[in-house]
This record gives C-alpha cells, sequence and structure tokens, in this order.
C-alpha cells in the first residue's frame, strides 16, 4: 500500500473514493439504515451512497423519511468525508499509512488546490499553495470545515426555535442544514425541506453563506485566513475565482429576474425585493448547492438552459462545489481575449499564464461535455423523457449540484446506474481520472515538423 501511495497518487485517490463508496453501499443496505426496518434495494443503496460521497444531493429515495436516525447519521458523515475531496483525503490516508507526509504525499495534497502539478514541467508554486505548506492546508480544511459548520448552524438554530421546531430537534437540522450548505449537497431532514423556510430570510442567507464559503475552495480559504487584508499579496488564482464567482453570483441573478419575473409559477406573484431574493438565492445554489425554493420544473425553458450553464461551470478548484470550475471558465475567456487582441499570452491581474494551463482547461471542458453527452444519450434511450428534462438532471448529476426536475427520482434502475456513474466521473475529476489510467508518463525527445490546419 505506502508503494501504491507513493507511485501512483491518483489511482490511491480514486481507490479511496472508490472503497468509501462501497463501505456506504453496504451500511445503507442493512435494515438499520431505513426507517422501516428492510433491506434498500442494492440500485438505491448505491445512488444514495454515490450521492452523499460525491456530495451531490440527487436521490431516488425520500431523504427525510426512508432512512433512520442511523441512515441520516452516515449521510451526515458521508458528506463530510466527501466534501473533503478525493485527493486531500487520499493525502491524509497516505500519510497514515505512511507515518510521515513525503512529497509525493505532499504533491498528491497539492494537486488538489492546483492540478497542473499532475503534468510534467515546471509550475509556479506561488499560484498555489506551496509544497512547503501542504501540512498547514490539511489543517485548514478540517478547521474551516468545522469552524464554517458550526457558525452557519448558530446562525440557523435560533430560527428553527422561532418556528416552533422542538429543541433537539432543532440542534439536529440545524447542524445537518449546515454541512449540507458547506459541502454544498442540498439534502434536507425535515419532509417540506426548505419549503417550510423559502420566507424566511435569515435562513436562507444562511444557507447561501454556507454554499458560497463550500464552493470558494479550502486553497482561497487558506490564503484569504491568512491575508485577508491584503489583496494585492493573493495569488492570481484566488483573484480569478473570487472575481469570477460573484460575477457569475450577480449575473445569474439578473437573468433570472428577467426570465422568470412575470412567471406565475415562480416568482411572478412576488414583490421586487422578493424577487431579487429569490434570484439572487437560485443563482447560487445552482452553480452546486442544491438547495431550491420553488420546483425546478416550474421554470422557463429558457432559465432552464440557463442553470444548466452554471451547474456547468460550478465552483472553485479544490472545492466542495463540482463542475469545470469557474478559473476554468476565466482561463478560457482570458484565451479568447488574448486571441481577439492579437497577443500571444493570456494575462490577468499583471500576471502572466502559461499555455498548458489553456491546454488542461480544454481538456477538463471537453471531457466534461463528453460524459454529460454520453450520459444524456442513454438516459434519453432508457426513459424517452424530454431532452430538457433529462439533460437538467444529467448536468446536475455530472456537476454534483443534486437540483432535479424530478426526473431522477423516478428513473428505472439502469437508468439510476448511468447517473450514479456521472456523479462519479463529475466528483473524482476527469484530470485526476485521466491521470490515474495513465501508465506512466514519457518524454519525447525530438519533435515533428509543423503544419497549421484551418480553424473556425
Amino acid at each position: 500500500m505506502d508503494h501504491l501511495v507513493r507511485s501512483s497518487p491518483s489511482r490511491f485517490a480514486i481507490m479511496v473514493f472508490t472503497a468509501l463508496i462501497l463501505v456506504f453501499t453496504v451500511l445503507f443496505s442493512l435494515p438499520i439504515a431505513s426507517a422501516d426496518r428492510t433491506v434498500t434495494p442494492l440500485y438505491d443503496a448505491l445512488f444514495t451512497a454515490v450521492s452523499v460521497i460525491c456530495v451531490t444531493g440527487l436521490a431516488t429515495v425520500d431523504m427525510a423519511s426512508h432512512w433512520s436516525g442511523f441512515g441520516n447519521i452516515l449521510v451526515f458523515i458521508g458528506v463530510n468525508v466527501g466534501g473533503i475531496g478525493v485527493l486531500t483525503l487520499a493525502s491524509l490516508m497516505g500519510l497514515v499509512i505512511s507515518r510521515r507526509l513525503g512529497l509525493r504525499t505532499k504533491l498528491m495534497a497539492a494537486s488538489d488546490s492546483n492540478p497542473s502539478r499532475i503534468h510534467a514541467g515546471p509550475v509556479n508554486e506561488g499560484q498555489a499553495i506551496r509544497l512547503g505548506e501542504v501540512g498547514s492546508l490539511l489543517v485548514t480544511v478540517a478547521i474551516s470545515a468545522f469552524v464554517i459548520e458550526v457558525a452557519v448552524a448558530a446562525l440557523l438554530f435560533p430560527r428553527m426555535l422561532l418556528d416552533n421546531v422542538p429543541t433537539g430537534e432543532a440542534i439536529w437540522h440545524s447542524f445537518y442544514y449546515a454541512a449540507m450548505a458547506f459541502t454544498n449537497t442540498g439534502f434536507s431532514p425535515n419532509d417540506l425541506g426548505i419549503g417550510q423556510f423559502a420566507d424566511d430570510f435569515w435562513f436562507l442567507g444562511a444557507l447561501m453563506v454556507g454554499v458560497f464559503l463550500g464552493s470558494l475552495g479550502f486553497p482561497v480559504i487558506y490564503v484569504l485566513a491568512r491575508g485577508w487584508r491584503k489583496p494585492r499579496t493573493w495569488s492570481i488564482h484566488v483573484k480569478l475565482t473570487l472575481v469570477t464567482t460573484i460575477a457569475l453570483m450577480f449575473g445569474g441573478m439578473l437573468v433570472y429576474i428577467i426570465l422568470e419575473f412575470n412567471n406565475p409559477k415562480t416568482f411572478g406573484s412576488l414583490d421586487a425585493g422578493r424577487t431579487i431574493f429569490q434570484s439572487l438565492f437560485l443563482s447560487v445554489m445552482s452553480r452546486s448547492g442544491g438547495f431550491a425554493t420553488i420546483d425546478i420544473s416550474d421554470l422557463n425553458g429558457s432559465s432552464l438552459l440557463v442553470t444548466d450553464m452554471l451547474m456547468f461551470i460550478g465552483g472553485g478548484s479544490a472545492s466542495t462545489a463540482g463542475g469545470i470550475k469557474v478559473t476554468t471558465l476565466a482561463v478560457l475567456f482570458l484565451a479568447a481575449f488574448a486571441e481577439a487582441r492579437g497577443k500571444e499570452q493570456m494575462e490577468a491581474f499583471g500576471r502572466r499564464i502559461p499555455s498548458d494551463i489553456l491546454r488542461l482547461s480544454v481538456s477538463v471542458v471537453l471531457w466534461g461535455a463528453t460524459t454529460v453527452a454520453v450520459s444524456t444519450i442513454l438516459i434519453v434511450h432508457i426513459t424517452k423523457a424530454p431532452l430538457d428534462h433529462v439533460l437538467f438532471d444529467v448536468i446536475s448529476a455530472f456537476a454534483t449540484c443534486g437540483l432535479s426536475t424530478g426526473l431522477t427520482a423516478e428513473l428505472p434502475p439502469e437508468g439510476v446506474y448511468v447517473q450514479a456513474a456521472t456523479m462519479f466521473m463529475g466528483r473524482v475529476g476527469t484530470v485526476t481520472l485521466a491521470a490515474a489510467l495513465a501508465a506512466s508518463q514519457s518524454r519525447q525527445l525530438f519533435k515533428r515538423p509543423e503544419e497549421r490546419p484551418i480553424v473556425g
């Protein structure tokens, strides 16, 4: 095992993730895990395990009524373990096995903050977490998750008491919702879900804070915790993540206001203030949060398409959010701007971005789009359901978002397995999976003749 940790960190990470899913599948299958003390079917147990460990939030059973207290505890533990991230989790496991944080283990942990380390070539350590700081990063992961979840739970608890929720239940539900918000999962422990608090701005605001912080990524939280007063010292990764995240959040809000203000099933009956707030809430949750105060299937077709885009983009790198990541989108736009201006190099915030990062970004988008396309074709063929609903739920699975039109809960067993595989591919990450499948990296000591194809 120690040899595997040292020789192939990515494969070890996927092994850890797969082992966790299998363990939780067995646990969810036990009679003690269900409320009626019956054995949960394998496809439902597997799907729930994948959704929990991949912090997705999609479900094929009623999460509030199907599981017993033991089952709900499994969900709570699973999302916190899965929220740490596959590479960071594998780093911790490797540390336990190796009894020390060696260079390869440090590289494995650092790659969760800078995936370009997986590839050959120089990497500017100043643009991400330095290898010497990986130990501090792992501590930050644990501390930030604990502190943020406790803080969000403290905000939610008094609001539940005001809604006449019994004290014991209010404590449990507060921590449950806090965990689901920070890990960007979106499960609800009560029958009414967050519909019970649909008009409570304080409650919904606390959920948004948890989702926002979870979607930034641990490297960004680490930098902000150390130097939030010195933005000039922030790396380009932190700046790109913050700028792109905020732009998408408020841009999505404006688009939802425009597209849904006259829809009586969603925001059409609300006043201006509530329309703005609910649009902001939907924009935040569409990028991976998974909570919804409205029935997603009631959205206009145009709004469903916008939500598809936001979900596919997702949150920050090395975060609890999914998707292709906001920095990937930022790099693609920077490349387009550079090409339009006739510049050879991408630049942002006074820094030059190397071309290999662009190739990595294109690879992430291409493999992500391929995964979504294949899964969509399979589920459309299996269910004969409308394409817009299938595409929405497939992207939600790939981006580990958790929003659904209701299609996932009605899937036959074969469709459930396809969605589970889509969630796994989205959470493990196409870059990590590709690196794990590659037997070795080879160096090419020669260059072939150059020839330019016609593009566009």
